[in-house]
């Protein structure tokens, strides 16, 4: 079996109704874009993938990794990622873009190899440890949380520099101690050490699944004291980039959980993570907000196979027009996703309904609901990390 084609298809996607920061969601003006692949071989049998990481830029890479791919046995995955990543090694340091171009690539391979032997991809990925994986939800309110809450979800996340703390004490009495709360606090403008630090012993008492991304992914000196401060579970990394990306996390004990992108980093990396993770004794829950379907299917097969599987992210309504881009959406039963058992994958790409869909600027606009995190006055000056001011008001109101 020989690949004879690899073609990305790239589509504007529709904003969350909400995020765990805000209903209309961080995600909204326009930026949203997921690009998927298709790759043809001369058997018969196709495969899908999607890249994630700047997905304008991933579907220019996908178009230039298949020329040193097409003619190749797609069954021999790991050498096809290891070829796919030294062609770039001209280009400098693989960042995401390069990275996610890989991933939706090495996810279609996956796919054709497990259709090539009749099973589901988590049947080559060893077996399955579980038949659902536990979902959380963003919930930006107390109406939100107590709706999921009622359709079976047991697990919540909510977000926001400003309000975090007034927001997770409104959520925890609206809800209960039964229903785990994650909150996430990524910038633009990033936490330095002493305001995360300020946030995370404010949120001790709430008992949190998980604090998400409390500092800038290069912080890792703030990380550091964060740890030290706080014995809330620590999680981040979903804006890394393939193994390498991910040892001074998992290896100095500086989270956790770890949250790698099934769209950056691909089926064959987040493997190789997982098992980092898991001699480390971190637990896996992928960031899976902003991604399409494809990608989701993937996470769920990995998510099925491996021990340490925390959590997996999604939507709990999403743009209306995810569902009709695929063939299928994965069934949700009670919080939970249950792992579908078609070969491959199992799901497919509906082209007429992605032609839809066109491509537009592809960079989160500066608009009202992603300008909302920085101090009054300040969201002209585009900080890429901000002290709080007011630092009094951290713990409570804000």
């Amino acid at each position: 079996m020989r690949i004879t084609s690899i073609t990305p298809y790239l589509m504007a996607a529709g904003a969350p109704s909400e995020t765990a920061w805000s209903a209309g969601g961080i995600s909204s003006g326009g930026s949203r874009h997921w690009c998927f692949v298709r790759i043809e071989t001369d058997a018969g049998i196709s495969g899908v993938g999607e890249g994630s990481g700047w997905p304008r830029m991933v579907a220019a890479g996908i178009a230039d990794l298949a020329t040193v791919l097409i003619g190749e046995d797609p069954r021999n995955i790991d050498r096809l990622w290891h070829r796919m990543f030294v062609s770039q090694m001209g280009h400098g340091q693989t960042g995401t873009p390069g990275s996610g171009a890989m991933a939706a690539i090495d996810m279609a391979l996956w796919d054709i190899t497990a259709k090539s032997l009749g099973v589901p991809v988590w049947q080559l990925l060893g077996g399955k440890f579980r038949d659902r994986v536990r979902c959380y939800v963003h919930a930006s309110s107390t109406e939100l949380a107590v709706a999921a809450v009622a359709e079976g979800y047991g697990a919540l996340k909510a977000g926001n520099i400003r309000t975090a703390v007034d927001k997770v004490a409104a959520l925890r009495e609206a809800v209960g101690r039964d229903i785990d709360i994650a909150v996430d606090l990524h910038g633009p403008p990033w936490l330095n050490a002493p305001d995360a630090i300020a946030i995370a012993r404010a949120l001790e008492p709430y008992d949190l699944l998980f604090l998400e991304e409390a500092l800038a992914p290069e912080d890792l000196a703030g990380l550091r004291r964060l740890r030290s401060a706080t014995d809330l579970p620590l999680a981040a990394g979903e804006r890394s980039a393939l193994l390498w990306g991910y040892r001074q996390l998992i290896g100095e004990g500086l989270v956790d959980i770890v949250q790698p992108d099934m769209g950056r980093v691909g089926i064959s990396q987040m493997r190789k993570i997982a098992v980092l993770a898991e001699a480390n004794f971190v637990s896996v829950a992928p960031h899976s907000g902003t991604l399409g379907p494809i990608a989701e299917y993937a996470a769920i097969h990995l998510l099925a196979a491996i021990p340490n599987a925390l959590i997996h992210e999604r939507f709990r309504t999403d743009w209306e027009g995810r569902a009709r881009v695929i063939t299928q959406p994965l069934e949700i039963v009670d919080g939970h996703m249950v792992v579908p058992d078609r070969p491959g994958l199992g799901v497919d790409i509906v082209l007429d309904e992605i032609a839809k869909h066109p491509p537009d600027t592809n960079i989160a606009a500066h608009t009202e609901k992603y300008l909302s995190a920085y101090e009054d006055g300040t969201c002209g000056e585009a900080l890429y990390f901000q002290p709080r001011r007011h630092r009094a008001r951290l713990r409570r109101d804000g």
